[in-house]
């Protein structure tokens, strides 16, 4: 045996990908490689070619929708007009912005500024109601902020400090682009610097947001307008909406509303106005010329330690698939997506669902009552597997027009965007709207619809392929499926009932002890050392709780197989996992990513479960043994 050969038992991650990590090469233009990432660059690859074809006529498409998308790829292509552009197409805007003299004027200027999708001093949309998911609420909450997360304003964040510095350098250099004078640039620099920590000091953190149920808190409008003043909330609402204009708020950041009146007022105006100029011609840049897109992308790339931006022909493709997301989606399912496996993944989500109503039925630590509820929730679980049998209208509404600039193109769209979003208040929530397209690796359950979707570009190897064994499948997709299943059960999605209200089905008795479970799953996690950083238990508890309860239903239907291999199900879940990172990139995920880090997700859970033990032998001398008093199993 090599010297350098990892047992299985004592690190099941290093063992299954070990000799991939040591040769694997993370390309320039991304932060990570392997698992998800690779999958992704194989469908990124495959599209690529697509939309090549697409647009030099070599191939054609019947989704109408897919011509705009090739239009607008087109646009982006074409770097010489864009260059002949340069800064021109944003400068009415930055204008508009500076023009604004006093806070009346801002009120005045509002309802544009929003459709314009300048940052005012509070953000606002809609979203679905937590307390009752066939209708939408108004939503309020802090401004945006620049760094990652507030942790990384403290005064010992040398990480926070450096990034900062990298944000000013690039915008400093992107304010040379515009007609303000040196003095003029150096000031709006400097209060938007200002500005931005003035916010910083009042904004939830990431690890505030991951518990989302504390985002439901609804005021009367009358309150919430006292509180954002001199900002006029009922003016803009006004505009918005007239006399359908909503009388109760949810305001999902109440600290920042609170104290809104430390960081916007008349001594801080101007502070405000410089960093809105600078946050639009910032976001902007990546559709102007070649030069101001790539500086743009200066400080992302430090944040994520990635080298350099991706090929013009990549950068196009991705702006155009997220612009024409469903669409594009479509059309990838269309092409790529056989029913064959749709129906085989839609028939092995069936049995995960039984299998977890069986293991709800003989829960321990749930009364009867509770756990009918929590069948019920499973037994209205909605499945999106691939791809939405037709696409949204609002996409045959984004129309590209050859006369408009790149950033006149993609401003129209993030206005329709906008409009879109804001006429959903009075209207019934569409349960059928997908929140992943088809060409994303990825899957994701809803609390508010209690659906879950899996994309169809995620059911490839090695999470799923017919050529697999079953054993393999139920450690890869399986896994995955059970895990999306098992956010309905997770710290926040256990407080939605089966229609996706926020509503407490539970008995008091029952929730104290899964709230004793998730304290356990917090600790088994909380303050590992993790490349220069520590793991926050708590911030990434939900999907731990998650991970726990997909491998918890799938090594269960392994006992049901004839021929079920459990050391190939443990060895194909270490492979899912499988990842190779930029040091930044695993640094930026410690502070604001929900999921534990790939290596941990591999390594930790598996630890949980007696299978791990049987299937390869594992000692209490042995590195991935955990004592049976510190083993969590909650689902």
């Amino acid at each position: 045996m090599e010297k350098d050969t990892v047992r299985i038992q004592d690190d099941l991650y290093q063992a299954v990908n070990g000799q991939w990590l040591k040769t694997a090469i993370i390309p320039d233009d991304r932060p990570t490689a392997g698992g998800f990432s690779q999958l992704d660059q194989d469908v990124e690859k495959l599209m690529m070619a697509d939309f090549k074809a697409l647009a030099e006529g070599s191939k054609k498409s019947d989704i109408p929708e897919m011509e705009d998308a090739i239009k607008l790829y087109k646009k982006i292509m074409d770097v010489t007009r864009r260059n002949q552009d340069g800064v021109k197409p944003v400068l009415p805007l930055l204008e508009k912005i500076k023009s604004i003299k006093n806070i009346k004027e801002l009120n005045e200027n509002a309802f544009s500024l929003t459709l314009a999708n300048v940052d005012l001093p509070i953000n606002c949309g809609v979203d679905v109601d937590m307390k009752d998911a066939t209708r939408h609420s108004f939503v309020v909450m802090g401004p945006n902020i620049i760094l990652p997360d507030t942790t990384y304003y403290a005064d010992d964040n040398a990480s926070g400090k450096k990034l900062l510095s990298v944000w000013e350098d690039m915008a400093g250099k992107l304010l040379a682009y515009t007609p303000l004078s040196k003095e003029e640039q150096e000031t709006y620099l400097k209060d938007t610097l200002a500005f931005d920590a003035l916010v910083a000091k009042r904004v939830k953190s990431q690890l505030e947001w991951a518990n989302y149920v504390n985002n439901y808190n609804p005021m009367d409008i009358k309150e919430v307008s006292s509180l954002v003043a001199p900002f006029d909330l009922e003016g803009l609402l006004e505009a918005l909406y007239h006399k359908d204009a909503p009388k109760t708020i949810i305001v999902y950041d109440p600290r920042a509303i609170k104290e809104m009146k430390e960081y916007f007022n008349e001594d801080t105006f101007t502070l405000y106005i410089h960093w809105a100029y600078v946050m639009a011609l910032v976001s902007s840049a990546r559709y102007l010329s070649e030069e101001m897109e790539h500086l743009s992308t200066t400080y992302v790339r430090t944040l994520r330690g990635v080298a350099k931006d991706p090929a013009l022909d990549k950068h196009a493709y991705q702006v155009a698939s997220q612009a024409y997301s469903e669409p594009v989606g479509v059309y990838y399912g269309r092409t790529y997506f056989g029913e064959e496996a749709k129906k085989d993944v839609v028939s092995l989500v069936k049995k995960i669902i039984e299998t977890y109503k069986e293991r709800m039925a003989n829960n321990t630590f749930l009364a009867e009552p509770t756990k009918k509820k929590a069948i019920l929730k499973l037994d209205t679980i909605e499945i999106k597997m691939g791809y939405p049998d037709s696409i949204n209208e609002f996409y045959s509404t984004l129309k590209v027009k050859e006369e408009d600039s790149l950033l006149d193109t993609m401003k129209k769209i993030q206005t329709a965007r906008i409009l879109r979003d804001l006429h959903k208040l009075n209207k019934e929530v569409d349960r059928t709207e997908w929140g992943m397209p088809g060409h994303m690796v990825n899957a994701c359950y809803n609390p508010s619809s209690n659906d879950i979707t899996f994309p169809a570009a995620i059911l490839q190897k090695p999470f799923y392929s017919l050529e697999q064994s079953v054993s393999e499948n139920l450690g890869g997709i399986g896994a995955v499926i059970g895990h999306e299943i098992s956010h309905a059960f997770d710290n926040n999605g256990a407080q939605f009932d089966e229609k996706g209200n926020l509503f407490n089905w539970w008995t008091e008795g029952d929730y104290a002890a899964f709230k004793a479970l998730t304290k356990q799953m917090i600790d088994e996690f909380d303050g590992i050392d993790f490349f220069g950083g520590k793991v926050s238990g708590e911030l990434i508890v939900s999907e731990n709780i998650a991970d726990n309860g997909g491998m918890g239903v799938t090594l269960g239907i392994m006992h049901t197989l004839k021929d079920a291999d459990f050391q190939a199900y443990f060895k194909n879940w270490a492979r899912v996992w499988c990842m190779k990172a930029k040091v930044e990139y695993i640094q930026l995920l410690l502070t604001s990513d929900v999921h534990a880090p790939a290596m941990l997700r591999a390594n930790m859970q598996p630890r949980n479960f007696p299978e791990w033990y049987e299937a390869f032998g594992v000692k209490d001398t042995d590195q991935m043994y955990l004592e049976p008093s510190k083993r969590v199993r909650i689902w």
